[in-house]
């Protein structure tokens, strides 16, 4: 089975540079320019991680000082989570995701949602 590689996207909702980081077509993080801190702090962070998919702590994050760096920290924290991650964690997020697009689907309809439909609940562990 070939694993899928980590790719980029830009944000088109951001002011600032903000990548999203994917694996496959699960969302696994972010590298963005900080906004609002003072000018002698690291002026890029990152964020890895995804939930549901996973547990509280699990996720990190920190700052650079470069893209580059944040970058490889990214990729350092990424390869301690994924291989702590199964299918059926992304798996997770997946079915997150499509539940939450049909929420919104119907909201913008103008219609209620049944008593009955719940959110899939994340895998205990």
């Amino acid at each position: 089975m070939r694993l899928p590689t980590l790719t980029r996207r830009r944000s088109t909702d951001a002011r600032q540079e903000c990548w999203h980081i994917y694996y496959g077509d699960v969302r696994v993080g972010t590298i963005a320019r900080r906004v609002g801190n003072p000018f002698d702090t690291d002026p890029w962070e990152w964020t890895c991680g995804f939930y549901p998919g996973s547990h509280p702590g699990e996720s990190s994050g920190g700052t650079s000082e470069t893209f580059e760096q944040a970058h490889t920290d990214f990729e350092a924290a990424w390869a301690v989570f994924l291989s702590k991650r199964a299918s059926a964690d992304f798996q997770a997020w997946r079915e997150q995701q499509a539940w939450t697009a049909e929420k919104y689907r119907r909201f913008d309809r103008g219609e209620r949602m049944p008593s009955d439909w719940k959110p899939p609940r994340a895998a205990a562990g």
